[in-house]
């Protein structure tokens, strides 16, 4: 059983930064998708896709990982960088 840790990324479509400090273990599928024969949406007998487990720190994630017995790969999020620019840039 193989999982990732990260860090919730900002979402793109709003400003605010609310659950941005939670880090996430995510389980790796177990088995491939594939397409229902009747309505044709994919799906698999994986129930442990279906988990996310919320800590709020990587430490404190690890830590879960290591006592369960769990592979878990930490992801880290590169730091944020903003781009200064005025209005008038767009113009000349």
């Amino acid at each position: 059983m193989s999982a990732r840790i990260f860090q919730r990324p900002k979402n793109a479509m709003q400003s605010g930064k609310a659950r941005l400090g939670e880090w996430i273990l995510e389980f790796a599928p177990a088995e491939a998708k594939r397409p229902d024969p009747l309505m044709g949406w994919a799906g698999s007998g994986d129930m442990q896709a279906q988990v996310q487990l919320k800590f709020a720190s990587a430490a404190a994630a690890q830590a879960y990982a290591d006592k369960y017995g769990i592979a878990a790969e930490v992801h880290v999020t590169p730091p944020r960088r903003l781009k200064l620019q005025a209005y008038a840039d767009n113009f000349r």
